[in-house]
């Protein structure tokens, strides 16, 4: 394993300044083809919550859930109650924290192309199962061939997209992969909509149509031209070299070159990637990678859009107006995340996350309020409260996707040292899918437990991760990936918890002439 020193940087000095290149053709086809990965998990998140609220689907693989949701039950926040039904949701996200961390070697050993096409296939394979599934195992057993295809697509997706992309403009390209998943989202909801007047068979065609971005994410990662990052680290530098040069559109690419194997010589001495950020200089890049996924899921964002129908329609709300409220959230959702794309490198990340938090923070609090006093276990919204929640649900959903949707991926894909960044990516996306899978298999009985509670619990949650940003992250946007080590030595609590480095190779150097922006960066 690298020792201190320099070795240890990776790169030597910063060259950022002498970057050149634009926004090519190449780089904006191969980022919206790569991004389509994103469609995957977003349309699996919302197809859930509407064939769950389906009663052909329930009455087939739920019959005790289909019962009580038909026969009058006077607690309207405990309808759908069953562990079963969690189940089903949540054993995709189970499967796909697996799956990710066994990505890992792959995606640092045979390149990010080939974690995204096992992805492709694996979720063809599991849509093929649920579309045919007829009982229970076959639709759990396909449902963890679509998570294991989520693991792999969300592990290696974000490093493409970040590795590829110009550092002037990482922030917004990165964003792609949150905007495929948003649209994803709203398109399961409108596919929900449609397919819930074909009975008894719409909810083959919700889960069957998962097929469609999955095959267009294998074709697209065979087609990929694979980043010069990944390259160069396994020893092919004159074809990163080319690749580099492609995508930059100039062969004036010397600086990032330098950096790019720089950060590879010290990326090949590493043997065991794991290990490794485990050590004091990764200390930064490791909580960030625990604490930025496990914060955007404990939003309690996807309790909504996975379970927005039945959400809806625990308030009161019938089949087409709750399914109808759903595709709405999801329309928000997607355009919030071009505000984002928009702004994210002119206003940079901490601006984004904080008054992000805030309006989610106020958001929920609200709905807490008017479910409290005007809606209970066994009586009814009036039609002007009706529209007030789902108003203000959707001023939540809007403040998620143009701060913590996009930003709770992009943050931890840029932040990590070429040595470790499959092993972070892996690790980042396993906490994402352990609070997921934990919040889709506890939402329905925290719902009935907590009734409008819940809304607190959560507003509480963004709270805490809001002053966290505010204190312990600093400012990514413009920082190359292969510098962003020097980042964490500037900011004036992580340079006390990472270890002394000797003055030498130009590290003295770059640390005095970025001495005075200490004070910037909280």
């Amino acid at each position: 394993m690298a020792g201190g020193g320099v070795a240890a940087l990776g790169v030597h000095t910063e060259r950022a300044a002498q970057y050149k290149g634009r926004m090519t053709l190449a780089v904006a086809m191969t980022c919206l083809v790569a991004a389509v990965g994103g469609a995957i998990f977003g349309y699996d998140i919302g197809i859930s919550g509407g064939v769950t609220s389906m009663d052909p689907f329930l009455e087939k693989f739920f019959p005790a859930v289909f019962h009580k949701k038909n026969s009058g039950s006077k607690n309207n926040y405990c309808k759908y109650d069953n562990q079963g039904l969690a189940a089903f949701t949540s054993s995709l996200y189970l499967a796909g924290l697996v799956a990710s961390l066994a990505a890992s070697p792959v995606t640092r050993n045979y390149g990010r192309k080939a974690s995204i096409v096992c992805g492709g296939v694996s979720f063809l394979a599991g849509a093929t199962l649920n579309v045919a599934a007829v009982n229970l195992p076959m639709l759990i057993l396909g449902r963890i061939l679509l998570g294991v295809g989520i693991g792999f697509g969300n592990q290696a997706v974000p490093l493409y997209l970040s590795e590829m992309a110009p550092a002037h403009l990482r922030g917004g390209l990165n964003m792609m992969f949150q905007l495929a998943t948003t649209l994803g989202i709203f398109t399961a909801n409108l596919i929900n909509y449609g397919t819930q007047n074909i009975k008894p068979w719409g909810w083959r065609l919700s889960l069957g149509l998962a097929a469609v971005p999955a095959l267009l994410m294998t074709l697209g990662g065979l087609l990929l031209p694979e980043t010069p990052n990944s390259l160069i680290e396994r020893g092919r530098a004159e074809e990163g070299r080319r690749v580099l040069e492609r995508i930059r559109g100039t062969a004036d690419v010397d600086a990032e070159y330098t950096d790019m194997v720089e950060a590879s010589e010290l990326a090949n001495t590493i043997e065991h990637p794991f290990r490794n950020i485990l050590e004091r200089r990764n200390r930064p890049q490791l909580v960030m990678a625990v604490c930025m996924p496990a914060f955007q899921i404990l939003t309690g964002i996807n309790s909504i859009l996975f379970y927005a129908p039945v959400l809806f329609q625990s308030m009161g709300f019938g089949g087409n107006a709750s399914l109808y409220s759903s595709v709405l959230t999801g329309a928000v959702l997607f355009s919030s995340t071009l505000i984002s794309i928009g702004t994210v490198d002119r206003l940079g990340r901490r601006k984004l996350l904080i008054s992000g938090g805030i309006q989610m923070i106020v958001c929920q609090v609200i709905v807490a309020v008017i479910l409290g006093v005007k809606f209970g276990a066994d009586k009814q919204l009036s039609r002007s409260y009706s529209i007030a929640v789902v108003v203000v649900i959707c001023l939540f959903v809007l403040a998620f996707g143009w701060s913590w949707g996009p930003l709770g991926w992009t943050v931890p894909s840029e932040i990590f040292p070429l040595e470790t960044r499959s092993a972070g990516q892996s690790i980042t996306v396993a906490v994402n899918l352990l609070f997921t899978f934990a919040v889709a298999q506890a939402f329905l009985s925290l719902l009935c437990a907590f009734k409008f509670g819940i809304f607190l619990f959560f507003a509480g949650w963004i709270t805490v991760m809001t002053v966290f940003v505010y204190i312990f992250l600093p400012e990514t946007k413009g920082v190359p990936i292969e510098e962003m080590v020097l980042l964490w030595r500037k900011h004036w609590f992580w340079k006390k918890v990472m270890p002394d480095m000797p003055l030498e190779d130009g590290w003295g150097a770059a640390e005095g002439n970025a001495a005075p922006a200490d004070k910037n960066h909280k």
